[in-house]
């Protein structure tokens, strides 16, 4: 029988466990269908060594459920960020780790021959040169280490840290990395940096902070690489209705992030169905950069041009345009500032007043049906809802209907 080990080997896994059964779902052991039982509790128990004292629990009916209990007013930094920083390793994984730190110390530069010769004299350990040749070139993908070629020969020598690079001006950073981890996408890096120079922050806190999606940053850094270098994607997409993995490929051109509750969109262009698209960050399980897309810019001020037409994220399922027009009753003089709202929510919709206390709002998108919830913040001063697309008028009038029976309210619509 195989032991619990509290650090990870694949990220992908741990993120989705994190996500979907402390974040998201609130969900019970008997909710974890995709595997064993035993298989939920090692998860559990290596996230709740991670996260001891952000996890609560409770029971219902359903029987215990796990979930994340954090207010970011409170703290200087993102709990979630501990799960990067923990990942399995063997015996010689961690000797060699810190042997290869003690050895670049100094500077220097070496050979894996040269590297297996000085850990026998210097430190007393035999380890064969391809072992230690295989480390080192991990520790190049990593960035702990770098290479270059002087002849036949491949030198391996230590990447400067930042105290030793700059140490007249990482200081003077600091505030500014304390201030970014909290604020910034991929922050986890500022995180590292002040556990490098061993700096707390007790400065900075963020009211509202959105800390559950720094663990889909390892999918965003690939992305933001890929508008970089303008290139394609091969992505898997995972979806709630989907009963198994999507493969996509497609073109990333922009990062979408919602200011209301801080979900991340990739927007891209679908070359094969000749339209931009929009997927949900944490819906996309891997990322693969490809080649060149010669068209890139292109399509990039093409997509400029066609975001004001969006209310949100959303390029709707076909190329027709939907037209959304309200009559809505407002008081003047008592109730402007519900136009006011019109002009700072409606997205350049066109306001007119049609006579005393009554006005219009109407506005053409992609997708009309992204407006629905901002619409609905305005009942009891609806007077009609008008749409070119019948579906959204069967929609609005059918909520409207459905919210009348459940509060027993006489239907008049």
């Amino acid at each position: 029988m195989s032991e619990f080990q509290e650090l990870i080997k694949s990220f992908a896994k741990s993120r989705n466990y994190v996500r979907d059964f402390l974040i998201y779902g609130f969900k019970s052991r008997d909710d974890f269908s995709v595997k064993s039982g035993r298989t939920y509790d090692n998860e559990r128990r290596r996230i709740e060594c991670w996260l001891s004292g952000y996890i609560r629990s409770d029971y219902s009916f359903q029987g215990k459920t796990v979930f994340l209990a954090m207010d970011s007013s409170l703290l200087g930094v993102n709990p979630l960020y501990r799960a990067w920083k923990a990942k399995s390793f063997t015996a010689n994984d961690i000797v060699l780790h810190f042997l290869f730190l003690d050895l670049f110390r100094a500077g220097g530069s070496y050979t894996a021959d040269e590297m297996a010769d000085r850990l026998l004299s210097d430190y007393q350990v035999l380890f064969e040169s391809q072992l230690v040749r295989k480390k080192a070139n991990e520790y190049v993908k990593e960035g702990i280490l770098m290479s270059r070629k002087e002849g036949r020969k491949l030198l391996y020598f230590a990447v400067p840290g930042a105290e030793t690079a700059i140490p007249d001006i990482l200081p003077k950073l600091l505030d500014a990395v304390r201030f970014c981890q909290l604020s910034m996408p991929l922050g986890v890096v500022g995180s590292m940096i002040l556990d490098q120079s061993r700096a707390d922050n007790e400065i900075f806190v963020v009211k509202h902070g959105y800390y559950g999606f720094t663990l889909e940053d390892e999918i965003l850094f690939l992305l933001l690489r890929a508008v970089r270098e303008k290139c394609f994607v091969t992505l898997i997409n995972r979806t709630n209705k989907m009963a198994k993995d999507e493969a996509i490929r497609l073109v990333p051109l922009k990062i979408f992030v919602s200011t209301r509750t801080g979900r991340r969109f990739l927007c891209g262009y679908h070359a094969g169905r000749k339209r931009f698209s929009t997927l949900r960050l944490d819906h996309i399980q891997s990322v693969k950069v490809q080649e060149p897309f010669p068209d890139y810019d292109f399509y990039r001020e093409k997509l400029a041009k066609n975001i004001p037409r969006c209310f949100g994220v959303s390029f709707g399922s076909s190329h027709a345009m939907d037209t959304v027009r309200l009559t809505l009753k407002i008081r003047e003089g008592a109730e402007d500032y519900i136009l006011s709202r019109l002009e700072r929510e409606g997205h350049g919709g066109r306001i007119t007043r049609t006579e005393e206390n009554v006005y219009t709002y109407e506005l053409s998108v992609f997708d009309g049906n992204e407006m629905m919830p901002w619409i609905k913040t305005f009942i009891g001063r609806i007077i009609r809802f008008e749409s070119n697309n019948e579906y959204l008028v069967k929609k609005f009038y059918g909520d409207i209907r459905t919210m009348a029976k459940m509060y027993e309210i006489q239907e008049r619509v």
